[in-house]
């Protein structure tokens, strides 16, 4: 096992694939709303846009500060130098490769749910009167696919990062950690407590109680019994006989 492979952040966020089913139900029902009041190029574009290109010029520029849940993260000054190393992996060239090759997938997504939208008419949220919400519906779910879609591959490809380039990466700068990633507002010391040191002291084995020595004095002396006096013993017959 990777040493990074014990960095619970990246494992709850690679997690956060398990979401896409869902939004993507959100999107597929949003565009169920009603009839189409534009071109369908025209919809379909809009909402690709919407929901690609935020979260695609995020992670090519400024990506996602992986030591974050929901609004809160953690203080860059706080983070280890083995976080560091994670945080640059994210800045390479294989991650800019990574995201736009998620974008033009989910955007091949995006068309088929359009094509199949009208099988799910009868189960959509809104009226049919109400196409534009349904659209703005299709677009906010869209965008939340791409965030967890998007987030969740980068995190793959650092998790798939040999040890030896791991350990060769450079500890990217804490200066520079808040003009180089989007982070939230909202930053504390610690986020999630760490079990390292408690596993690696439960691991380790009992050291073995030795038995005190018989001349440690602080076990205490132990005595020898002394034989019997046996003159006093010895005396007893010749003093009956005189008698």
């Amino acid at each position: 096992m990777r040493s990074f492979w014990s960095e619970p952040f990246l494992w709850i966020h690679l997690s956060g694939a398990a979401a896409l089913p869902i939004f993507l139900g959100l999107c597929l029902l949003g565009l169920a709303v009603g009839s189409p009041l534009l071109p369908v190029w025209l919809e379909v574009f809009l909402v690709g846009v919407a929901g690609i290109a935020p979260v695609l010029w995020m992670q090519w520029f400024r990506p996602f500060y992986i030591f974050s849940i929901l609004v809160v993260a953690v203080k860059p000054h706080n983070l280890t130098s083995s976080q560091q190393r994670i945080l640059s992996r994210f800045k390479t060239n294989l991650n800019q490769v990574i995201a736009l090759f998620v974008a033009v997938l989910l955007a091949v997504i995006l068309w088929q749910l359009y094509r199949f939208a009208p099988l799910a008419a009868s189960v959509a949220p809104f009226p049919p009167s109400w196409r534009w919400a349904g659209l703005l519906l299709a677009a906010s779910a869209f965008l939340a696919s791409n965030l967890f879609l998007q987030v969740s591959a980068s995190v793959m490809a650092v998790l798939l990062t040999p040890e030896s380039e791991f350990a060769a990466t450079k500890p990217h700068v804490v200066e520079k950690i808040r003009q180089d990633f989007t982070i939230a507002r909202w930053q504390v010391d610690r986020l999630l407590p760490t079990f390292a040191g408690e596993i690696t002291a439960a691991a380790a084995p009992a050291e073995p109680i030795k038995p005190a020595s018989r001349g440690n004095s602080s076990a205490g002396n132990i005595v020898s019994p002394q034989p019997a006096d046996t003159n006093c013993t010895a005396s007893l017959p010749q003093q009956s006989s005189e008698k």
